[in-house]
């Protein structure tokens, strides 16, 4: 699994530093609609791994950081690159949709 975990101590050094776009799932263990697409994340973290970095964020353990982002229903995606915040996703999506949307964003 190429998914990396990342909280409010290391979001700045592993998302926003980094040289590759990144994938950001915030997420929460109780969410029903997260574990429908936590098994397809980890799929396209295999398939994608050359491109795009995913990294998950529990909302329940991390609270500056969802805010910061004005985290309000999760599953949220955030593909974040170059310092910046590129788009935003809400919601369980299928693995064709979320594929085509990185695909759009990067």
């Amino acid at each position: 699994m190429n998914i990396i975990d990342v909280s409010d101590n290391n979001f700045e050094d592993k998302v926003i530093n980094n040289i590759k776009p990144v994938l950001v799932d915030f997420w929460a263990e109780w969410c029903g609609p997260c574990k429908i697409i936590g098994p397809i994340l980890e799929e396209l973290s295999e398939e994608k791994r050359d491109q795009i970095i995913i990294a998950k964020m529990n909302v329940d353990e991390n609270k500056v950081i969802p805010s910061k982002y004005g985290i309000r229903g999760i599953p949220t995606l955030m593909i974040f690159k170059n310092n910046s915040l590129l788009d935003t996703k809400v919601g369980a999506s299928s693995k064709s949709s979320i594929n085509e949307w990185i695909d759009s964003v990067i």
